[in-house]
């Protein structure tokens, strides 16, 4: 039977023989944290574990020999996963550190066809997303600032396909394309992996070229006018050559309806290929050159209306009245007395009426060659790789149907190269990997805003010229910008059998990194003036309004770091089936550059060239592990407690203006995270399968006293308001939510919840399968169901009460037919059509508008596979 989740943390279809179970100290309830988790594994039933008769032999992601013995293995005592995460193959439970493997069946069968889905089945992993470009993966918490994108910035969680490095998230937001298996690796992985990877990574395996002959095709439909094609067929051209080719596309409606347009947006529409080529003119050397593209051209990413927030600026300036008085306006000229309401003020109706053009057009692609060789009792491996990001996106930046802002583009074009040496070694008493990394990387930006016909009456006062529209329609910021990025590295990790049962394992990595970037924004006025905010030139109220919406400015940036970094990790066999680890690791996130324009300084306001660059962070991360094989190989019980401490912590601050930037990168002086993290798995019969995992993470600010201030105490005067230092300032500030009163410069946070992370996550999943023979055929009928669960959590830098998402549960049900090369089946996802929010977003201005994204209803529909 098939298994979904080979994992160590709760997870979903846990490859058999595996389930890590994390668990950290914190705040002393540890004991009753495990308790509930165990209570869960043992009433849990939620998510499918995948279709097993058609599982991907591990040997398709490792070499033969351990293949072989993995296979010898899964004969006598359950299945065995075998994985690539420390650069070496082994089985998932003799790795001494917090690892789930997911296989592709897997990923097929729960319908989590890219990075964004994962967090379905990894309960640590977090991915949030308005578009592909403004995608943060973190996990545990950590990796990038919650908040919009900037290039000026590292990955935390590395994600590489095929050894791969991509750099930048939007980048993987590709439909996986014949996968074998995603293994997702928590905490610091800086001194195995090429590129330097504070929270962790992902590390994703297609499937490779064969000598035998083999294929597969999928097709799934479903509502939504949902359709999914996938093929792969693989075999040789001759006695040392073998090729794969894999297609797949999905095209799905939208599920948001824009009454303004009258069309269906955020939908899918997705084309990827992927090609192969393996020369093997020998058992010890393997040369493999791949090629991939693919396309994403949907009609989104929108939003709807959620709530209104009281902020602190001027009752009449607010959203209500705002609309008030353009819906006035809108019926004296016959356009209607609602023309600019929200066609809903339920976000589940699933309403929209924003007004300025969606794309979100993504092109992906690249170009590697692999040379695997083995040299005696070490391989080694030499991966060079050019990829590419085309971004085209249009938004809608104000989130209404007013002409607020017309225009928001800013489309983008990356090229990156990468070139990683690496050498392994294995002996009896000592393994080794030592590798030597290179990257370089360019950015080129070109962004187009452009304020519309209800521009003014939205963002000025009556004095500064709300009722002559004139004033703000037609400006225009018009930016160019540029990254260089380079890094190098040389990195290595030592492991030491002290005894049979006892082993050492040091890490170490020196790492430079360089950055240079330029930024420029022209204004234009509406005639196509150049506007010009210099202080002396401002000569009319006309341009100080303009130059409070948009200011010209030229910010070039460069800089470049060293750092070096450790870990070390102690592991024992306490016996055969149960490995015991402690973990510590000394990382550092290189430092960043403020790449999308800087803030402008309060008293000249002009730009602030103090906050043109970031400074690293410094990790501490501590963790200890257990795992545990039960009942003879069919039973996993895994568990992993961690702590990570960050200092110079790298966040978002997004402006509540429509001014200068969108947002920037900052310092907060201390994050810490800690939790317990759990995975549990049981093979009752080649019938049943069962497993759960779970996560409790607990992810805060320890220290952020000059944070952004949330809605409820932004937009309002600065009057009297005199900043004394980084954190402090002189003057009497209003009350949360009192509007026409006066605004903090900055809020001091410590203690506070990071963003974006749920402090209980779980994932759950059953199969129970019967032989039968049907119209001829012998196979199994099977029932599946899967799940996760996620507490709530808040999507602003600085939490806010408006921005709270509540917490939900999904459950999705599958159950077909499948045997020898084919497999049909039916499902359900989301299958009580719970209401739930991916994300939401304050909209610019200090309006006290809260729009979202909201899930995915309940869907439904019926894939098809077969396989030779």
């Amino acid at each position: 039977m098939g298994h979904i989740f080979h994992s160590q943390t709760f997870g979903f279809e846990r490859i058999t023989a595996e389930a890590a179970i994390n668990i950290h100290r914190t705040s002393g309830r540890g004991i009753i944290m495990i308790a509930r988790f165990l209570l869960l594994a043992g009433v849990a039933g939620a998510s499918i574990i995948a279709s097993s008769a058609q599982a991907q032999d591990a040997s398709q992601t490792a070499p033969q020999s351990a293949a072989d013995n993995s296979e010898q293995a899964s004969s006598a005592r359950g299945e065995v996963i075998i994985v690539t995460a420390r650069r070496r193959a082994e089985t998932a439970q003799e790795v001494p550190l917090a690892i789930s493997v997911i296989r592709g069946d897997s990923i097929e069968a729960t319908g989590n066809f890219n990075v964004v889905k994962l967090q379905q089945l990894a309960p640590t992993l977090q991915v949030y997303t308005t578009n592909p470009r403004n995608t943060s993966v973190n996990i545990r918490g950590l990796g990038v600032p919650f908040g919009l994108t900037s290039d000026g910035f590292e990955q935390g969680v590395g994600i590489y396909v095929d050894d791969v490095y991509n750099s930048r998230v939007a980048a993987a937001t590709f439909d996986f394309l014949d996968v074998a298996q995603v293994e997702v690796l928590r905490g610091p992985q800086g001194t195995l992996y090429g590129k330097n990877t504070t929270a962790g990574a992902i590390n994703i395996t297609t499937n490779q070229p064969t000598f035998d002959f083999e294929g597969r095709a999928e097709l799934t439909v479903g509502n939504l006018n949902y359709k999914q094609a996938k093929a792969a067929i693989s075999g040789p051209l001759s006695e040392t050559v073998a090729a794969r080719i894999a297609v797949a596309a999905t095209s799905r409606r939208g599920t948001l309806y824009n009454t303004r347009t009258q069309r269906w947006i955020n939908e899918q529409d997705n084309l990827g290929i992927r090609g192969q080529l393996l020369f093997k003119p020998n058992e010890d050397l393997s040369i493999t050159l791949s090629g991939d593209y693919s396309k994403q051209d949907p009609e989104g990413f929108g939003t709807a209306y959620v709530r209104v927030g009281t902020t602190q600026k001027a009752l009449d300036r607010q959203y209500d009245a705002l609309i008030n008085r353009l819906n006035t306006s809108a019926q004296a000229a016959g356009l209607g007395p609602n023309h600019y309401s929200p066609p809903s003020r339920n976000v589940y109706d699933r309403l929209t009426d924003i007004d300025a053009n969606l794309n979100a057009g993504n092109k992906i692609g690249g170009a590697s060659a692999r040379v695997k060789w083995d040299i005696g009792s070490g391989t080694f491996t030499s991966v060079t790789a050019w990829r590419f990001w085309d971004w085209k996106p249009e938004n809608d930046r104000d989130f209404t149907g007013a002409s607020v802002v017309s225009r928001s583009q800013n489309p983008s074009q990356q090229d990156q190269y990468s070139q990683e040496f690496r050498y392994n070694y294995s002996g009896d008493k000592v393994d080794f990997v030592v590798g030597l990394f290179g990257f370089k990387q360019r950015i080129d930006t070109q962004g187009t805003e452009q304020q519309g016909a209800n521009a003014s009456a939205w963002s000025l006062t009556a004095a500064q010229g709300r009722d002559n529209p004139a004033v703000l329609q037609g400006l225009t910021a018009t930016n160019t910008q540029w990254l260089k990025s380079t890094s190098a590295a040389l990195y290595g990790q030592l492991s030491y059998k002290l005894t049979p049962e006892l082993t050492i394992q040091p890490g170490l990595r020196l790492n430079y990194d360089k950055k240079s970037g330029f930024y420029q924004r022209v204004v234009t006025d509406g005639a196509g003036a150049v506007v010009d905010c210099t202080p002396p030139l401002i000569t009319n109220s006309v341009r100080a309004a303009q130059c409070g919406v948009y200011q010209p400015q030229t910010s070039p940036v460069s800089d470049s770091a060293w750092n070096f970094t450790y870990d070390f990790n102690v592991n024992y066999k306490v016996t055969r089936d149960i490995l015991a680890y402690a973990t510590y690791a000394k990382s550092f996130k290189t430092l960043g550059i403020n790449q999308n324009g800087l803030p402008l300084n309060s008293t000249t306001n002009q730009p602030n060239f103090d906050a043109a660059t970031v400074k690293p962070e410094s990790v501490n991360h501590f963790e200890i592990g257990l795992k545990s094989t039960l009942f003879d190989g069919r039973a996993t019980f895994n568990l992993t407690a961690f702590r990570t401490d960050i200092k110079n912590y790298q966040v978002t601050v997004n402006g509540g203006q429509f001014g200068t930037v969108r947002g920037y990168l900052a310092n907060a002086d201390k994050v810490r995270s800690q939790g317990i993290e759990a995975d549990f798995k049981i093979r009752a019969s080649d019938r049943f399968t069962v497993y759960a995992n779970g996560a409790y993470t607990d992810a805060k600010y320890v220290k952020f006293c000059n944070a952004p201030p949330p809605p409820e105490l932004g937009g309002g005067a600065t009057t009297g308001i005199v900043v004394t230092g980084r954190c402090s300032y002189t003057g009497a500030i209003g009350a949360p939510r009192t509007p026409g009163t006066v605004s903090p410069p900055f809020v001091d946070i410590s203690g506070a919840d990071l963003p974006g992370v749920s402090k209980w996550a779980f994932s759950y999943g059953a199969e129970y399968n019967v032989p039968v023979t049907l119209l001829a055929k012998e196979g199994q009928v099977y029932l599946g169901v899967d799940g996760n669960y996620r507490s709530h959590w808040n999507s602003n830098a600085t939490p806010s009460i408006y921005t709270n998402v509540k917490g939900y549960a999904l459950t999705n049900f599958r159950a077909g037919f499948r045997g020898e090369g084919f497999d049909v089946f039916g499902w359900v996802r989301n299958a009580f059509d719970v209401n739930y929010i991916e994300t939401l977003q304050v909209a610019p201005g200090n309006v006290g508008l809260i729009a979202g994204q909201p899930g995915d209803q309940r869907t439904w529909g019926g894939t098809i596979k077969f396989s030779f």
